[in-house]
């Protein structure tokens, strides 16, 4: 099952069209019980046990979106973003973990 946060919801809207039909594809993928790697997806154990970034890319830019698989195999998508920098800023990090703590 795939949860998307509310918050991170919003942040999907704003992605260009390409980004969500990519996002949608490796959601769908998550969905089935299929695991996803390099270059798509690397794990984040900085946020959490389970957490993951998917890796998506356009014209435009070059776009993060962080996601957590639970044991019950439940996967919750907690932050989307435009990626601005070589390294993951520490406030999105915190965010992140922030979010997935509190949806349990």
């Amino acid at each position: 099952m795939i949860r998307v946060l509310r918050h991170c919801q919003r942040e999907i809207v704003g992605l260009p069209d390409q980004i969500r039909g990519d996002l949608a594809d490796a959601l769908a993928r998550l969905d089935v019980g299929l695991s996803l790697s390099m270059p798509l997806s690397r794990p984040m154990p900085s946020i959490g046990r389970g957490a993951h970034e998917l890796r998506l890319r356009d014209r435009s830019g070059e776009y993060r979106i962080i996601y957590v698989v639970r044991r019950s195999g439940e996967v919750l998508v907690v932050l989307a973003f435009k990626k601005t920098s070589q390294k993951t800023p520490e406030r999105i990090i915190e965010l992140a973990r922030s979010r997935a703590k509190e949806s349990g």
